[in-house]
């Protein structure tokens, strides 16, 4: 009989043979030498493959507590896949999906650490040389892209020709034998990039609707229901994230007059915002701040701290158009090295003096502090490469934002009742992220399900949050492109205070945060009502 971990097994093998650079991402190597093939018809073909492993997961038969909550898991993953193709279309309706695709397969070979980088020169070559095709594939199969998505395609376009060119550099080094075949791969790939960005601005005519981007009510809640095991609707997140901004906003107010009583909070924000770290030691600063949060994670035993370090690298810049100021890329799920990344977006020495300046008042001292917390310890770092460890392959390689990024702005909160602030600048910053949560909300929401436009959706934000316009147009991009994900965030927090408060009442005065940390995070990156079922609250 098959369970669980022999179906996951078995959907991750079609998975990753539909997303080669997922696979080479995940560390899966078989896979290295391919790009995907994202057709209408080749989607059709994976789709009834996926349909299939759903029937048979629907089918498995299982008795103990775990497996059902691991059958569950996999399941919803798995029609949450299919939701993705079928409702959203990212391969006909969104050319960044193509994009991070093929700079996902080159930069996965790129950085991998799983031995000299002369191995991984053929595949690279074999994915340079496949590039064209992709590329004419994907113009091929969008179909009236909304515009939203086209602006961030463009955009990526720059960074992805420099990530080009390094792995030409890098594998040519690498492998000299190749070295020719190399360039002469990347100037036709660089060929066919210039000439796809020309067809996105010039041929592929962008949908008429200004909302076409728009996953509608329908959708969104069967993906809230699905993906996220989140039984609200909607309408009802709605109204929670414009309940949780008033009083956010209300805790914030009090805490800036706490400050300065003469002025208001945005101008004690925007003050304190031009406290920076220095351009020059931005690194250093961040590393300083990641050994701080972890030393506090161990002395007051508040989560265990897995193998793996976690390093602090300028963020590649075919990324910087989709990371305004700092990122977590964990490292591959099936490799044994667990060092993660801590992506840092620099300033461009060759911008303009406003510009520089406008990235730097991202660093500022007192807001990066929660950065660093939610992206490294006790938040992603320390809770992903966990449940890389752990036994089951469901719990291992599955996961929801609903907890791991609710878990990231939990541990954010956690840390501040627990004393991390050094003074009450930062635990202003700590309210105002979470206020910057309560309006994802709002926004994902609006945007999806309220016919709420992406020009009123940066407006809104610019008015409630002390965020710049630029800042807040590459936001509202991502919203756009990723219905449901950002509710997730402040939706996941609030659910698993629920569930510590519930775990704190069982146990009574036996109970410790560690302890409830601990059975928390055997559960990797399960929906948290799975994790409230299976610890039977």
């Amino acid at each position: 009989m098959s369970s669980p971990d022999e179906l996951c097994r078995s959907y991750l093998d079609l998975k990753w043979h539909f997303d080669p650079a997922a696979a080479s991402a995940a560390g899966a190597t078989a896979q290295d030498h391919r790009l995907g093939d994202f057709g209408v018809e080749a989607v059709r073909e994976h789709v009834a493959a996926f349909r299939s492993v759903a029937t048979a997961i629907e089918d498995l038969d299982v008795e103990a507590l775990p497996d059902e909550i691991d059958r569950t898991a996999l399941l919803n993953d798995v029609r949450a896949t299919l939701a993705t193709l079928e409702d959203e279309r990212p391969h006909e309706r969104n050319p960044e999906f193509w994009l991070s695709h093929l700079f996902l397969g080159l930069y996965s070979l790129l950085t991998r650490r799983d031995g000299a980088a002369a191995a991984r020169a053929p595949a690279a070559l074999d994915r340079l040389k496949a590039t064209p095709a992709f590329l004419d594939a994907a113009r091929a199969t969008l179909d009236a892209p909304p515009s939203v998505f086209v602006d961030t395609a463009l955009g990526m376009l720059g960074g992805g020709g420099e990530l080009l060119v390094q792995v030409n550099r890098v594998f040519g080094a690498a492998a000299p034998e190749l070295a020719e075949e190399l360039t002469v791969a990347t100037g036709e790939a660089l060929q066919a990039l210039t000439a796809f960005g020309r067809a996105l601005r010039d041929e592929i005519a962008p949908a008429e609707d200004p909302l076409a981007f728009a996953l509608g009510a329908e959708a969104f809640n069967r993906r809230l229901h699905v993906a996220h095991a989140i039984g609200e609707s909607a309408a009802e997140l709605w109204r929670y994230g414009q309940r949780l901004q008033q009083e956010v906003t209300a805790a914030v107010e009090a805490e800036a007059r706490a400050i300065d009583p003469t002025r208001s909070w945005r101008d004690v924000v925007a003050s304190l915002r031009e406290e920076t770290a220095p351009a020059g030691g931005l690194l250093d600063h961040y590393r300083g701040e990641v050994a701080r949060s972890r030393a506090f994670v161990l002395e007051r035993d508040l989560a265990p701290i897995p193998e793996g370090p976690l390093e602090v690298v300028p963020t590649p810049a075919f990324l910087t158009a989709l990371i305004p100021f700092a990122a977590y890329d964990p490292p591959p799920t099936l490799l044994p090295d667990k060092t993660g990344r801590f992506y840092v977006t620099e300033p461009d020495p060759a911008a303009g003096a406003e510009q520089r300046a406008r990235l730097l008042r991202e660093h500022c001292v007192h807001d990066l502090v929660w950065t660093v917390v939610h992206e490294g310890y006790p938040g992603h770092h320390l809770q992903l490469v966990t449940a890389q460890g752990l036994p089951s392959e469901v719990r291992r390689h599955l996961w929801t934002p609903v907890l791991v990024e609710g878990w990231a702005l939990y541990v954010e909160n956690l840390m501040a009742d627990e004393g991390y602030a050094r003074g009450p600048a930062e635990r202003l910053f700590r309210l105002v992220n979470l206020l910057w949560r309560a309006v994802r909300i709002v926004l994902d929401t609006g945007l999806h399900t309220r016919g709420m436009t992406p020009a009123q959706a940066v407006d809104y934000m610019v008015a409630h949050l002390p965020m710049e316009r630029a800042s807040a147009e590459a936001e509202v991009r991502r919203y756009c492109a990723n219905p449901t994900y950002q509710l997730c965030y402040a939706v996941g927090w609030r659910d698993l205070r629920a569930l510590r408060d519930a775990y704190a009442a069982r146990a009574g005065d036996a109970f410790t945060l560690r302890r409830f940390h601990d059975e928390l995070l055997a559960y990797g990156g399960l929906p948290v009502s799975l994790v409230r079922w299976g610890m039977g609250l």
